[in-house]
């Protein structure tokens, strides 16, 4: 059972397989708020009319190994837990710069993007905008701008609330004195809380992430963290994120869907449409398991669960060829592998296959650009007539794409605020981005950056 942990509800085999039922009545809590008119006529689609990708990296933060500490304030909570007991005064306190360095260069050479942790106060160890006790100020400092240079560009950054592992008392700073599944992070609250108390919480988190310069805008959950409160946590995001960065979509990274579920996202709490004060909250989840390293980083690799070698098999696979996004998990610790990057070496493995066996079809994002998109497919206004489709569109959008009807393959004039958007008529789908159109007889499919307001396609 997962007992309201992601880790250990990610780490068995049967997890996924049993987390059908599980992943939907989670997944499914939060009310999704206003929609408005749209017309059946248009279809709006995925990105460029391909299958959004994005890793997902949970447990990450600056030089401290999670895996090393984490496991001792768990065994003080859980001390009958097997997965506790193993040896962590054996893993390496640092997983260093180089790593990340080696990781990120990689990443953006493959053109893979996805959301990067930044703990704000790892397992209690120091604080990120202040000091890491055990490392030098400078190489904080350093650490902070490899990853403001290196992983801002392709990477949302987000807190995986303050510490993963004990729950802080905001008035102290400091965690509380009980050590019990109430005051641990990945079980908490044991009861229920408001909205605000909520929010007040992930600000925290959120404020020491801008006293070191990184952008945010979104958070990370640490295992079952807001189970009992559901509703409240989605709304909490919404106002933490907005209140501390000023962020105009929000979202969330909490959940992990099962076999038979659609990883596409959710806009949820949708209030203000058709008015210059939208509030939303966007809930990404994941489409697997971890089976790279795992959090603790001494797991073995199975990579094949992925994707095997061909890119035949395996639950990556399976999501690409469903035509549901392929969003996938993993932990820091399990890319690093205690050392010896066995983690990292099979996530290389599976994003060259499937980038082999998909050359075409796949289109890498960060959360917040999934965020954007989703939100704007599912909250601008599509209205139909016969000489004109008209989107007013609540938020702008790169590579906003749609497919409709036409009589004629003839070239359709797209028009925002009196002014033309240039199109170009390509031979292909696959060739479609921002500014192509790829026509039929019968059929056209347009890309484009959407432009925030009243835009008009004329038939």
């Amino acid at each position: 059972m997962w007992h309201g942990d992601r880790r250990q509800f990610l780490k068995t085999s049967s997890a996924i397989a049993s987390s059908s039922l599980l992943g939907s009545q989670l997944f499914a809590q939060s009310p999704l708020g206003q929609r408005p008119q749209q017309d059946a006529a248009v279809e709006t689609l995925f990105p460029r009319d391909r299958i959004p990708m994005t890793f997902i990296i949970d447990d990450s933060t600056c030089l401290v190994n999670m895996g090393h500490f984490c496991i001792p304030q768990f065994h003080s909570c859980y001390p009958d837990r097997a997965v506790y007991q193993k040896p962590w005064q054996t893993f390496p306190r640092e997983i260093p710069d180089s790593f990340v360095q080696e990781f990120g260069e990689w990443c953006s050479e493959n053109g893979v993007k996805g959301k990067y942790s930044i703990v704000p106060y790892p397992s209690c160890v120091g604080w990120v905008d202040r000091e890491l006790p055990g490392w030098p100020r400078k190489a904080l400092q350093q650490s902070l701008n490899l990853v403001r240079e290196l992983m801002v560009p392709n990477w949302d950054i987000h807190p995986e609330m303050i510490t993963h592992t004990r729950v802080i008392n905001l008035k102290t700073g400091r965690p509380f004195d009980e050590i019990s599944p109430a005051t641990m992070e990945n079980s908490y609250p044991q009861e229920k809380k408001s909205v605000d108390e909520l929010a007040a919480y992930l600000a925290y988190a959120l404020q020491i992430l801008k006293n070191c310069g990184l952008p945010c805008e979104g958070v990370t959950t640490p295992g079952g963290f807001g189970n009992m409160v559901k509703t409240e946590l989605s709304l909490a995001a919404q106002q933490a994120v907005r209140d501390v960065y000023q962020t105009e979509i929000p979202h969330y990274f909490k959940y992990v869907v099962g076999d038979q579920e659609s990883t596409q996202p959710k806009v949820e709490h949708v209030s203000g449409l058709g008015t210059n004060q939208i509030n939303l909250t966007v809930n990404i989840p994941a489409g697997t398991g971890d089976w790279f390293g795992g959090w603790e980083g001494d797991v073995t690799p199975e990579p094949d669960r992925y994707s095997t070698a061909d890119a035949s098999s395996g639950r990556l696979v399976e999501l690409i060829e469903r035509g549901e996004p392929g969003f996938f998990l993993c932990h820091w610790p399990g890319m690093y592998s205690n050392g010896t990057k066995a983690g990292f070496h099979a996530f290389q493995r599976v994003v060259n296959s499937v980038h082999e066996k998909f050359p075409e079809q796949l289109h890498w994002m960060k959360l917040s650009e999934i965020a954007r998109y989703w939100a704007a497919k599912e909250l601008t206004t599509i209205r139909v007539d016969d000489s004109s489709i008209q989107l007013d569109a609540p938020f702008a959008c790169p590579d906003f794409t749609l497919k409709f009807k036409t009589n004629e393959a003839k070239p359709l004039k797209i028009t925002s605020r009196g002014e033309v958007i240039p199109m170009k008529q390509v031979r292909s789908k696959t060739q479609l981005k921002a500014g192509h159109i790829f026509q039929t007889p019968e059929v056209a499919t347009l890309c484009f950056d959407l432009p925030k307001g009243v835009t008009t396609i004329q038939l």
